[in-house]
């Protein structure tokens, strides 16, 4: 099939050649009459691929003939769609909410571009969606509604702008109620102007009953709960401890000091590392990780399942592993006191942190400890007590040199805090713990970026083909709009297009008071980085090689790294295998997000129904003519506050300062302030929260706010210690 392929793609990029049917197409390849059937499949292949379309009289054509374009299609909350064309040369396209067809988030299409497109430096390419090449999922979670009549299915993902009629469920083991969270098959989804129907398929239950959020979730994004017998059966033909035969080949490491640091709750320990310090001030730092592809072999059906996985995904009540936890938990994770087989990444530095040189290799160690981060910390703050409390205050002053060097080379400072949900028994929130990018993160981040970098240069001086991890430039549309946002704050910025210019502006928005909030805009106006296999860099880190290597026990993408780099096999299909686990870490994403969404939307409805409503402190981050937007770091969630809501007085909108001011007092309400809110709705259908203010909250300031919640001094002794340290 592959020859014919290759046929048909060079009959229809001939320069003369039009619009051809399958009849013509047969007889120009002199192909049989016997194999009409082979080559009708083989048109649809390439087809659904999206290399040749499908045009009026069912005649073929290459796509860019026809100003189409084959490519994902991405939908926002709004309904407007983003076309990411297949081929990487390729400027993204948007799709009006009225042009996208019946095509769903992360559909693969085919788009036409319009050719009556605005011009001008800010025009963005816009296009109309004419066919659905392959759905991402046909399966949705929804809730289960009746109207007259008509049962149908609202589905859980607000980007999924429609109603699904469903039948009366029958043979499902349990019946579905009004109500209950469902999974529906679309079935058929001709045109918008007709409903989509389907059928359901599973009955989850009420929404409130316990275990059915996160079930939702689950089956929302297609995360399996369980491994194929095959491959659990080929993970017990590894043991459960390293063999000596397995070190043939290997550099013995296991004298040397290996140290790991990881969360508190973590089993899969992807990383180590070791430090010494030579003579004349130069250092050897060993980066160990764990050598996943010894046991996972290309063609097994582990491999196959971890492909098709992608990648781990992080719930906030579980992990969906990659790989089966006898590999991903024990025999792979590099825990203390045990021998484990690595990949290791040598390098010798000056003492200023800078790479003199690095060598690749396998090895095998025997970790003397595990550290968690909160252990970690600790011990730099304090005064080491024995030698691998030293190696640990010793790697520290190198990560933080290195550091330096990267910031100072263009990388971003974008860090802000992240949260850690713990759950009761019950599934329902007990505590939500801020998790700050500090030293000991900074340390073992630092070593990890080093070696995803050296590797990534290996492969590209040795001419092997892998998968990079890129991050594209910024949209200069974008810039152009966030620094005009900027400048309305009376905040010099320059030309963001300019090497050099952003760093500048975030620094300089760390002594605003409006910086905070700015550097969320930020954030908001880059790229989404993926997995890729032409090396053109990582923006936000500002490397120009660099690739993921460090976490091969929960990212596909690190395995086919780690094989590109030790073999010498030809690996096929490598941009299919990019474009995929791109796609599988958007899902997670995705479900991980929810995952918490849904519990921190079920903690704040408890607050409403039963009370007692807590004070968060919310950093305005956007000012509109009906309200302002709040983002509640300690929930890691933001949320509106209405203008009606406000009601000591009227406000008054002022689109050039992004400001509110009160006509009566003159109280002023602007991007930056700090805001004491309550909440006062949650949706769960829309997936938004509103925010009021709490009946003593004065109604605007600047700065930050007076009330401190838990853990605030503790950050700020963390803060101040960073500082005297660096």
């Amino acid at each position: 099939m592959g020859a014919m392929k290759d046929k048909i793609l060079q009959l229809l990029a001939r320069r003369h050649q039009g619009p051809t049917d399958l009849d013509s197409i047969g007889r120009a390849l002199r192909i049989p009459k016997r194999d009409g059937s082979v080559l009708k499949r083989t048109l649809g292949l390439l087809e659904q691929q999206g290399r040749i379309a499908r045009i009026k009289g069912d005649r073929y054509i290459i796509p860019s003939e026809a100003d189409l374009i084959p490519g994902r299609l991405q939908v926002t909350r709004s309904g407007r769609g983003f076309l990411i064309p297949d081929d990487d040369s390729l400027e993204e396209i948007e799709i009006p909410a009225d042009c996208t067809s019946t095509a769903l988030h992360e559909d693969r299409v085919l788009a036409r571009k319009d050719s009556t497109a605005k011009a001008g430096a800010d025009a963005r390419a816009t296009g109309t969606v004419v066919r659905i090449l392959e759905r991402r999922r046909t399966q949705f979670v929804g809730e289960l509604k009746r109207r007259r009549r008509f049962q149908f299915v609202v589905p859980d993902d607000p980007r999924l702008h429609c109603e699904i009629l469903v039948p009366t469920a029958r043979d499902l083991g349990r019946p579905a109620r009004v109500g209950d969270k469902v999974v529906v098959e679309l079935i058929d989804w001709e045109s918008r102007q007709a409903h989509a129907q389907g059928e359901i398929i599973e009955v989850l239950g009420p929404p409130t009953r316990e275990g059915v959020d996160m079930l939702s979730v689950i089956r929302q994004y297609e995360l399996p709960l369980h491994f194929p017998k095959k491959v659990i059966q080929e993970v017990r033909r590894f043991g459960k401890q390293v063999k000596q035969k397995d070190w043939a080949d290997r550099v013995d490491c296991r004298k040397h000091d290996v140290v790991t640091i990881d969360p508190l709750d973590a089993k899969d320990f992807d990383d180590a590392f070791s430090l010494r310090k030579m003579p004349g001030g130069q250092w050897r730092l060993w980066v160990h990780i764990a050598d996943v592809s010894h046991y996972v072999k290309p063609g097994s059906a582990l491999d196959e399942e971890a492909r098709r996985r992608g990648n781990s995904s992080y719930l906030v009540d579980r992990v969906i592993p990659m790989l089966p936890e006898a590999l991903s938990n024990e025999l792979c994770s590099l825990k203390p006191n045990v021998d484990r087989l690595t990949k290791c990444v040598e390098f010798t530095l000056d003492r200023q942190g800078k790479v003199l040189r690095s060598r690749c290799y396998s090895a095998v160690i025997h970790s003397r400890r595990r550290f968690t981060y909160e252990e970690a910390f600790s011990v730099l703050e304090g005064n080491p007590k024995d030698e691998l409390e030293i190696l640990l205050h010793q790697a520290h002053t190198l990560a933080q040199k290195i550091r330096k060097h990267r910031f100072r080379a263009g990388a971003l400072a974008l860090d802000f805090p992240e949260n850690k949900i713990y759950l009761k028994e019950d599934g329902r929130v007990d505590q939500i713990v801020q998790v700050e990018n500090d030293c000991s993160h900074q340390l073992i981040e630092e070593f990890m970026l080093l070696a995803n970098e050296a590797v990534a240069k290996k492969l590209r001086s040795r001419r092997r083909s892998t998968i990079y991890r890129i991050h594209e430039p910024p949209d200069p549309k974008r810039l152009r709009e966030y620094r005009e946002e900027v400048r309305a704050h009376n905040i010099p910025c320059g030309n963001l297009e300019r090497p050099g210019e952003p760093q500048k502006l975030l620094r300089r928005l760390d002594q605003e008071p409006a910086g905070k909030a700015l550097k969320i805009g930020f954030l908001k106006s880059l790229m989404r980085a993926r997995y890729s296999i032409a090396p053109i860099g990582h923006y936000g880190l500002a490397k120009k090689d660099y690739a993921h290597f460090t976490s091969p026990i929960r990212r596909y993408a690190d395995l086919v790294v780690h094989r590109s780099l030790f073999t010498r096999d030809a690996f096929p299909n490598l941009k299919e295998v990019a474009d995929h686990i791109s796609l599988s870490e958007r899902n997670s994403d995705d479900a991980e997000r929810d995952s918490r969404t849904v519990k921190l939307f079920a903690y704040l409805q408890n607050q409403l129904t039963q009370g007692p409503l807590e004070t968060y402190e919310g950093l305005v981050i956007d000012i509109r003519n009906f309200g302002f937007f709040v983002d509640v770091e300690s929930l890691g969630l933001s949320g509106l506050v209405h203008l009606s809501s406000l009601e000591d007085e009227f406000y008054s909108y002022h689109r050039e300062s992004q400001s509110l001011k009160g006509r009566r007092s003159g109280r002023r309400i602007a991007v930056g302030d700090t805001i004491g809110v309550q909440v006062t709705k949650v949706d769960s259908v829309k997936k938004q929260i509103d925010f009021c203010l709490p009946p003593s909250q004065p109604k605007g300031r600047r700065g930050r706010s007076s009330r401190q919640g838990p853990g605030t001094a503790r950050r700020a002794k963390k803060r101040r210690w960073q500082k005297k340290r660096s």
